[in-house]
């Protein structure tokens, strides 16, 4: 019986912990989920190109409240998630990193996977007026 009581509190204190965000930050929630949509695209993206597009997709889809500009991360609210937008450079190519957790230390997959299409049509867009 105690060991039947141990590997339930053990499995619970696995289940209930810290999550490391894309920011280098911890919060709550479980962390043997997906949380996170990974993108990589190449020239002629550049992180300053990717990085503004994230602000404004951020900006228009909720409330962005944290910006980095050393680290290149963003971090904002949607509805009730927290969002958070990492941009890098990947040998070349530009890497951006989406990640949602809701209120509860859940994910939102569906979300995270909404905001990375739209920053990806923004870069689109971003770019074309440059060329222009």
């Amino acid at each position: 019986m105690f060991l039947k009581t141990m590997a339930v509190f053990c499995f619970a204190a696995i289940l209930a912990g810290c999550v490391g965000t894309v920011d280098g930050g911890k919060k709550m929630g479980n962390p043997m989920v997906n949380d996170k949509i990974v993108s990589t695209y190449e020239a002629p993206v550049t992180t300053a190109i990717a990085f503004q597009s994230a602000k404004k997709v951020l900006a228009a889809m909720g409330n962005l409240y944290g910006e980095n500009t050393i680290t290149l991360t963003l971090q904002g609210k949607v509805d009730t998630n927290t969002v958070y937008v990492k941009v890098e450079d990947a040998e070349g190519n530009v890497k951006v990193t989406t990640q949602v957790r809701s209120k509860r230390g859940g994910t939102n997959i569906p979300l995270a996977s909404e905001i990375d299409k739209r920053i990806a049509l923004q870069m689109t867009i971003d770019i074309n007026e440059v060329v222009e």
